[in-house]
């Protein structure tokens, strides 16, 4: 008997690498947020520039250590139906630019040569096993770990040297399809291509049905490249229908804009079939505001352009985080083929590296230590007393919990200029109670200071410790 439960058990345990139980969803408290195996989820994560699978010289397992071993929870991750080419974007080892014959697409190679780049072209009707073998250990090995992974289906050609290094041109397949100019492939145009489109869907989405840590992304950065919202609707009403006999339901994201663009604007209606409205490089968060009102998790899904210097990128996950955004992703450069644990020298428009993801951490514990799911961005309660050039954003529970980020806004590109520590006076309006407040170094995750106070109700000065740029305040009624 023993022996036989003994046997059961492990059987569980290697089904719970793949099934941990329902996809991540939204949390049914409060729909800005997630629920992730039981437990109200933010994610947050500073991860490879997409190339996990595609690219056969990256190892992903000591990416995915890393990851884990920063507290992080969140992996980007394209899925094989378009990549880049060394040199693109001006990014060194660049994981979504593999090598020569070193690139893994989701259809199989024909036996007839002529692919841009060497080898042999691809057959769009034959699958590639090899992919799809480690499509889903990666993100078998991503669940292992306690990382949801953010699938992006497809994403448009920046130019004519990326479309003709798809396997979609028709100079690239032995099918004849995709004889068109590269803003047409994502446009419903031709129907002999958007049945390939079509069937690479159904077939990601059946290979990882069982998959508890996933969400899918409908497309990268849509607004360029001649990409329809009709291509996006359609893509979205496929995989509904492939999912439609599945137990299980994952959620679907939508890229909406660069920088600040309300979705309302760009999604006249926004499609009811998506859960998660992705924005990339959107610092002020202004977004989180125009779009608190969807009751949708509101995503920060990639950064860049500010420089290598950590400080930019974590002072833009702090002020999204507290302005009521779920998801930050900081596209991290650190990592590449050579450097899979991420400790490469950065030669890219952006930064990472192992301190920025330290800093990371420190937030996402910051965030999870309040009961955030009755939180919500606050513009009343900060009444004064921040330095001038400084900006003060908050999370609260009016009476209950409060999360305060103080700022200068950083300097993109270039250092800036050194300043001696400063102190001032927090002026907050707080019910009446009994408190106590933490600041917290967002570089140490060390708290400067600690101390409990009564208040009677209306306005309360609190008096910082000295800090340089940038430090957190944790309030909480006792």
């Amino acid at each position: 008997m023993l022996r036989r439960l003994g046997w059961m058990v492990g059987l569980a345990l290697i089904a719970g690498a793949l099934w941990a139980g329902e996809p991540i969803a939204l949390h049914p408290e409060n729909p800005h947020y997630f629920l992730f195996r039981g437990k109200p989820t933010i994610l947050i994560t500073s991860g490879e520039h997409y190339g996990s699978v595609l690219n056969l010289d990256f190892d992903y397992i000591p990416y995915l250590d890393e990851l884990q071993a920063k507290g992080l929870n969140l992996t980007r991750l394209f899925a094989g139906t378009y990549r880049e080419i060394p040199g693109s974007f001006g990014i060194r080892d660049n994981t979504l630019a593999p090598l020569t014959g070193r690139y893994l697409a989701p259809w199989a190679r024909s036996e007839t040569p002529g692919y841009f780049d060497g080898g042999n072209k691809f057959d769009l009707t034959k699958w590639d096993d090899a992919f799809f073998k480690r499509l889903k250990d990666f993100v078998g090995q991503a669940a292992k770990r306690g990382v949801v992974v953010e699938l992006s289906l497809f994403c448009p050609n920046y130019d004519e040297k990326l479309w003709k290094a798809s396997p979609m041109f028709s100079g690239n397949n032995v099918n004849g399809i995709g004889d068109m100019p590269v803003k047409d492939p994502y446009s419903l145009k031709d129907k002999a291509l958007t049945d390939v489109q079509d069937a690479v869907v159904r077939k990601i989405v059946g290979e990882l049905k069982e998959c508890d840590n996933l969400y899918y992304e409908l497309f990268n950065e849509p607004y360029f490249g001649g990409v329809t919202l009709e291509f996006q609707a359609h893509v979205a009403a496929t995989i509904a229908d492939a999912e439609k006999d599945f137990a299980h339901k994952h959620l679907l994201a939508q890229n909406i804009a660069n920088a600040d663009m309300k979705a309302l604007i760009k999604v006249a209606q926004p499609n009811p079939a998506v859960s998660i409205f992705n924005f990339h490089y959107c610092k002020p968060p202004d977004v989180v505001g125009l779009n608190y009102g969807l009751n949708k998790p509101i995503a920060f899904d990639e950064t860049g352009f500010r420089g290598s210097k950590d400080r930019a990128y974590r002072t833009e996950a702090w002020d999204f985080m507290i302005a009521g955004g779920s998801v930050f992703d900081n596209l991290d450069y650190s990592f590449s083929a050579k450097s899979p644990n991420g400790t490469a020298e950065i030669s890219a428009p952006g930064g990472g590296g192992p301190v920025l993801r330290e800093q990371l951490k420190l937030l996402k514990t910051f965030i999870e230590g309040f009961n955030f799911l009755r939180m919500a961005p606050d513009a009343n309660v900060i009444k004064g007393g921040i330095p001038a050039g400084s900006k003060g954003r908050a999370l609260s529970e009016p009476g209950k919990q409060y999360a305060v980020f103080i700022h200068e806004p950083p300097v993109d590109k270039k250092p800036a200029e050194k300043k001696e520590p400063v102190a001032f006076e927090l002026a907050l309006e707080l019910p009446a109670g009994n408190y106590n407040v933490e600041w917290l170094n967002t570089l140490s995750g060390k708290i400067e200071k600690n101390e409990a106070f009564k208040h009677d109700g209306g306005e309360k000065k609190l008096a910082s410790p000295l800090y340089s740029e940038e430090i957190a305040v944790r309030i909480v009624a006792k």
